[in-house]
């Protein structure tokens, strides 16, 4: 049985151009999804899947993504003065869900590179890989599953969903020649293809087990679609060395990188976290 993972890479250096200019000063990442920001569900997800160490990889000008994850002594302080315990130890939590450490993407080229970045944080062990424009949403976490797919086949594991003619294109899809179950072994990789030059409808996403050969790859990748360094591009080159699997995953990732997905996914999670916005709302139709 291979070891347990212990580490999950986030990147989270994307200057947010869509929410602009909501995201002028404040990350992306730090945008509420229900009582927490996008990228404490990641973080809770990995923290969940095992891993004991996030290594986040931000850009200049992203330091309020460290400020949410370090200790704030001053708020708890308040928070305790004033007996408001449920709210002190929300906060007291988030800095005691893993160890952080951090590192920076100097130019936007590519997930790729952002992945690359963390190349020195990293040990030479297989770790996640998670991105924070997706929240999972379900019984069992994605990142959980993909670990127990590791277990089970000891590769490189992607998170895989199967997705229409029209969406495929916004992904990277996967070429299959074995399929047990929900498990896919993974034969060919292409980013973002035209329809036609999909291999299939199973679309990967944000939520992967690399092996730490990755990085050689990608320190050697050209750029590719977009001009960016792909880290699907990287992950077609490892094909070449051993298997890679797919994972065909339960529940849903939910959309928060997009306006339009945001908003849908706030309105997804309102009965669980604000049960009376939705009665606020129909009220002003």
């Amino acid at each position: 049985m291979a070891q347990p993972i212990q580490q999950c890479v986030i990147p989270a250096a994307g200057l947010g151009t869509r929410f602009l200019p909501a995201t002028k000063a404040l990350p992306k990442e730090l945008l509420p999804v229900g009582n927490r920001p996008a990228i404490q569900w990641g973080v809770e997800e990995a923290a969940a899947a095992g891993a004991s160490e996030m290594v986040i990889v931000l850009s200049e000008g992203k330091e309020l993504i460290r400020d949410h994850f370090a200790p704030s002594p001053a708020l708890e302080e308040l928070l305790r003065a004033r007996g408001k315990e449920t709210q002190l130890e929300a906060v007291r939590s988030v800095s005691s869900l893993a160890q952080f450490t951090y590192t920076y993407q100097d130019q936007p080229l590519g997930l790729g590179h952002a992945v690359l970045c963390a190349r020195e944080h990293v040990r030479k062990d297989p770790f996640f890989c998670l991105l924070p424009d997706d929240v999972s949403y379900g019984a069992a976490p994605v990142l959980a599953q993909l670990g127990e797919a590791f277990q089970r086949f000891g590769t490189t594991v992607l998170a895989l969903m199967r997705v229409s003619e029209e969406q495929i294109s916004r992904y990277g899809s996967v070429a299959v020649a074995e399929t047990v179950g929900k498990y896919h072994r993974v034969t060919g990789v292409v980013e973002k293809p035209a329809v036609k030059d999909a291999p299939s409808l199973l679309a990967i996403m944000g939520r992967y087990v690399l092996l730490p050969d990755i990085f050689d790859h990608l320190a050697h990748q050209a750029p590719g679609a977009g001009g960016e360094i792909q880290l699907t591009d990287g992950i077609g080159k490892m094909l070449g060395t051993g298997d890679i699997w797919g994972v065909e995953f339960d529940g849903e990732l939910l959309d928060v990188g997009t306006l339009e997905g945001w908003y849908a996914t706030l309105f997804r999670l309102a009965p669980a976290y604000a049960p009376k916005a939705l009665e606020m709302a129909q009220s002003v139709q």
